[in-house]
């Protein structure tokens, strides 16, 4: 996995929450979240878009095993990486909205450009 954050858990649950992340922004457009896990998200969202791009059927595995829910995995596939065909990454934008009031947390918006 890209990046070398934490975020407080352990390796299993941050593998858990990434997936789940991820597949949430690819199936909504965008996710509200902490600047530090936005980061980690975004990591893990450029790497699914590259591997959707590939054509080979090992990559297309790839795609489906890290993504939870097999409709988004496909809709990665087959709308979401030709979109971004002639782009080499940069394919998330990452919006710094202020402090989150309970802890005072950084939050951004990640969406997808």
């Amino acid at each position: 996995m890209p990046g070398t954050r934490k975020l407080g858990r352990t390796s299993d649950h941050r593998r858990a929450m990434m997936r789940a992340m991820v597949t949430y922004l690819f199936e909504n457009g965008k996710i509200e979240t902490t600047v530090t896990r936005a980061k980690e998200v975004r990591a893990m969202a450029e790497k699914m878009i590259t591997l959707g791009k590939g054509d080979s059927l090992h990559t297309k595995r790839q795609v489906y095993s890290f993504i939870t829910k097999e409709t988004v995995a496909k809709k990665v596939i087959d709308e979401i990486a030709p979109k971004y065909a002639d782009r080499n990454g940069g394919y998330t934008r990452i919006i710094k909205t202020g402090a989150r009031r309970g802890d005072a947390a950084e939050m951004a918006i990640i969406e997808l450009v």
